[in-house]
């Protein structure tokens, strides 16, 4: 994907902190965010989410017109009409036009997003596990995120988060790929975005130990019966000893 410069944003949030109040300072438990919404000129494009913790909770299709809940869960128990966060996006669409004009198409200025990639769960040979690329300090929101395995582009077992907003008015994008773990492969976190001279790519290959030979199992089986041995030897002259030296004590008698 080619990025070019575009004019960037229009954003409205309505945060609720879930905390007991009181003092100067305030330290929020929770904090959830409903109706973040953006709009920008590349694309043109936008996006509608409910946060609750900095993770996603649902965002709007705007394609579709209808609400995607990040866990299906959720459905069973609340709505949401996805006609409200269309309707905040169409206002955020004329309020960008607006900031344009009066910034006399001012560009957004670029930031250099941050990547960093982990795997969910412990690395084991032939148990399938998921690979985390987390994207942070995103602005504009506007970045291309793509998996690369031996160097090869990744089509399946992909999936990504909307932006998730931050209190810095940066984003953040997190982006998995479920894999199974192999000593021969390795992974790429391929990210392009303005801020970015060349595509970034964050290297991951699984750090798995190499099988013992049988050699070496050999080796450590008898070292370990050597010291097995040792310890039971020491411990018997201690336990003599100790019962010569009781025995010797009696025999003394009174003075």
């Amino acid at each position: 994907m080619i990025l070019n410069k575009a004019l960037v944003l229009g954003a409205f949030a309505l945060t609720a902190l879930m905390s007991l109040c009181g003092g100067e300072d305030i330290e929020a438990d929770h904090v959830a965010s409903f109706g973040v919404n953006m709009y920008q000129s590349y694309g043109p494009s936008g996006q509608f989410t409910f946060e609750f913790d900095g993770d996603e909770q649902l965002y709007v299709d705007l394609e579709k017109k209808q609400t995607v809940w990040r866990l299906p869960l959720f459905t069973e128990f609340t709505s949401f009409d996805p006609q409200g966060g269309l309707r905040n996006i169409a206002t955020a669409k004329h309020n960008l036009g607006i900031l344009i004009k009066r910034s006399n198409s001012t560009p957004a200025t670029n930031k250099v997003p941050e990547v960093t990639v982990f795997p969910k769960s412990p690395v084991m040979v032939g148990q399938p596990n998921t690979l985390i690329c987390v994207v942070d300090n995103i602005f504009p929101p506007v970045i291309n995120i793509t998996w690369l395995t031996n160097g090869h582009p990744v089509t399946e077992g992909i999936s990504e988060t909307s932006f998730l907003s931050k209190n810095d008015h940066s984003f953040l994008k997190i982006a998995y790929l479920t894999f199974l773990p192999s000593a021969d492969d390795f992974y790429d976190c391929k990210v392009e975005h303005w801020g970015l001279d060349e595509p970034l790519l964050k290297h991951w290959e699984p750090e798995i130990p190499a099988p013992m030979s049988e050699l070496t199992e050999t080796v450590v089986c008898a070292l370990g019966l050597t010291v097995g041995l040792v310890g039971i030897v020491v411990g018997t002259v201690f336990i003599i000893r100790g019962l010569r030296s009781g025995g010797a004590s009696r025999n003394l008698g009174p003075l």
